[in-house]
């Protein structure tokens, strides 16, 4: 189920974090290509581009024209040195969460 609450390019951006933060993910370690993350998350290229775009801007991320996109050296202390962003992302997810349990309960009532 889709959290409907968080843009798309936001939930790729959160999957990516949450890997290189739990070790799915390490440095140097290749992302799958754009066309497999857009497939993925049934999302159209552009957003799945806006995500690696998003990445890369914040330093967790590097790519290589026509070579793919590859977790940067930094990335693990970045996602773990921010605790206020992580805080936010954690409550963003619960959240999420939270407003898909109601709607299913909500749905459960109307029939």
């Amino acid at each position: 189920m889709k959290d409907e609450t968080v843009q798309p390019y936001v939930r790729i951006m959160q999957e990516v974090e949450g890997a290189i933060r739990s070790g799915r993910l390490s440095p140097q370690d290749k992302l799958p290509s754009t066309r497999d993350l857009a497939a993925q998350h049934e999302v159209a290229l552009g957003t799945v581009q806006r995500a690696l775009r998003e990445l890369r801007n914040a330093g967790l991320i590097y790519s290589h024209q026509g070579g793919g996109s590859y977790v940067s050296d930094a990335a693990l202390e970045k996602v773990q040195a921010d605790p206020t962003a992580r805080a936010i992302r954690d409550l963003q997810e619960q959240v999420a969460d939270l407003t898909i349990r109601l709607e299913a309960l909500e749905r459960g009532q109307q029939h």
